[in-house]
């Protein structure tokens, strides 16, 4: 399991960090300014629906699935029931996309009423999502062909997909003198990399003999299982989107540059939650669903604690590193162009918000995991639903004192409160949440957060003195030393404070095999 996650969580990393180029590039060009609002906006819709119908609620309601019928019928049957899943998502989408193109004015009105105000940003946000809109159902057959691959323990193929918008996006971004604006080089660089990725996902599931044809739906079991899987987890993902869409509803109401600096806060914010959290719940997922399938509740609890254990290593580094270091971190990855220091010392203030709750959103997918994994997505539905109820309440009270910065703190609490409403559930319908050996490390670990807090503390300060105030590039050599610094920290109270046989354990090395 730890490669599999291994392999997710690395080229999650290089999407990452290709999309980091792509911000780097998109901050140069775009700015903070009118045109860069429009396009977030315009950016923000389609992923918006695709996190509801697609990533979030799909992936929990289809793996599962395909994985019992998979281990308990065969691949032939697997296929089937995802070629009739294909078939009605075509035409859910079809029927989506007509809507949203027929009426982008009142999607655009409803979803950022803010712009109004501002005739010419809104005209344009109109005129982007038209061109992003479509991207929504390329992406989503795209997620269902890579829920089969990963169902079949193919991750790397999938998690490499998204590596190709971050191309798409630079590539068009750096042509933007042949467009009518940057805005509408971003947009259509969004369009076509999702036929790149659906291309991309669907010529490996050809090769592998998993590939995806049209299927009249049929009201078998397992069709059964997938719809009343997928209601609940549609109702969940849609209460997260409806905190983010609140996001960019108030943040239009404020200054501009308010969404801007949202979205470059998130966007670092976005790094371990995807390499680390997302990686990890993509592999327990089918993990937990096959042992269970087989009666092993050991071997998958097993598999939770160490992967808790996993999630809380690797993102202990990128909590410390926004609270601490905030300020240096955007400067050093944006602050250029037009991209101001003021830009920067706005994201820098979301972001330390964003990172009180960084380590809840790192770990979520792993105390999610055993309710999807047993066809439960009710129960994460209402954990979902009353955190996100808490969450936009507590935006609107904020908004005013802080701005944007309100808003990612609410977030942060948001997240909070559903990790401690998932531990809450699971308490109560007897799930085990661990091993005996899980709070133990979780202590330790905690000490680590610590000791790198500190020591990236300590490093920035000494780096202020030993760099040269006029020396070019001083802000990325700061970050250069205080990236070493910690990093050195981490290393070091990793070994001393957990050990070898720590590493070992999260790294699967004495993972139990499934029982049949």
């Amino acid at each position: 399991m730890f490669r599999s996650i291994l392999s997710v969580g690395g080229f999650t990393l290089l999407s990452r960090l290709a999309g980091f180029i792509r911000d780097v590039v998109m901050a140069a060009v775009l700015g903070a300014g009118p045109v860069a609002d429009a396009f977030l906006v315009a950016f923000r819709l389609p992923n918006h629906f695709r996190a509801i119908f697609a990533e979030g609620a799909f992936n929990a309601a289809f793996v599962p699935t395909y994985a019992r019928l998979r281990e308990q019928d065969g691949v032939p049957a697997a296929r089937q029931f995802a070629d009739e899943i294909l078939t009605a998502m075509m035409l859910v989408h079809g029927v989506l996309l007509v809507l949203a193109l027929g009426f982008t004015r009142e999607f655009v009105g409803l979803l950022a009423p803010g712009l109004a105000e501002d005739g010419a940003r809104f005209e344009l946000a109109v005129t982007l999502t038209r061109i992003t809109f479509p991207y929504l159902a390329l992406i989503s057959v795209a997620t269902l062909v890579s829920g089969a691959l990963n169902a079949s323990e193919r991750f790397w193929v999938a998690a490499a997909s998204p590596i190709l918008l971050n191309i798409c996006m630079v590539s068009t971004l750096l042509a933007a003198a042949l467009f009518p604006t940057a805005g509408h080089a971003a947009a259509w660089g969004v369009l076509i990399s999702g036929v790149a990725q659906l291309f991309w996902v669907g010529l490996d599931a050809e090769r592998h003999g998993i590939g995806l044809r049209f299927g009249w739906p049929k009201m078998d079991s397992g069709t059964r299982q997938f719809l009343k899987a997928l209601g609940p987890a549609i109702i969940g993902s849609a209460g997260v989107q409806i905190a983010l869409f609140a996001d960019t509803i108030i943040a239009t109401f404020l200054p501009s540059g308010a969404l801007s600096a949202l979205y470059y806060a998130d966007r670092i914010n976005q790094l371990p939650i995807g390499v680390v959290g997302i990686a990890v719940g993509t592999v327990l997922l089918p993990e937990m669903a096959r042992r269970l399938a087989v009666k092993d509740d050991a071997g998958a609890a097993h598999a939770q604690a160490r992967c808790i254990e996993l999630s809380t290593l690797l993102g202990l580094p990128f909590v410390a590193a926004a609270l601490v270091v905030p300020d240096l971190t955007m400067r050093a990855l944006f602050a250029r162009g037009a991209f101001t220091t003021a830009d920067a010392a706005d994201a820098a203030a979301t972001l330390r918000a964003y990172g009180f709750g960084l380590l809840a959103f790192v770990v979520v997918r792993a105390f999610i995991a055993p309710f999807h994994a047993r066809g439960d997505t009710r129960t994460p539905m209402i954990a979902a639903l009353t955190a996100v109820a808490l969450n936009v309440a507590l935006k609107f009270a904020l908004m005013g004192p802080l701005a944007q910065v309100g808003l990612a703190f609410a977030t942060a609490v948001g997240g909070w409160i559903n990790v401690s409403l998932l531990i809450l559930f699971a308490w109560r319908r007897g799930f085990p949440l661990g091993d005996a050996a899980l709070g133990g490390h979780l202590a330790r670990l905690a000490l680590v957060l610590v000791v790198v807090a500190l020591a990236l503390w300590g490093t920035q300060a000494l780096a202020a003195l030993a760099v040269p105030a006029r020396m070019p590039g001083r802000e990325e050599v700061m970050l250069a030393l205080v990236v070493l610094g910690g990093g050195a920290a981490y290393a070091a109270s990793v070994w001393l404070l957990l050990g070898r046989r720590f590493l070992a354990g999260v790294m699967g090395r004495h993972m139990p095999a499934v029982v049949s």
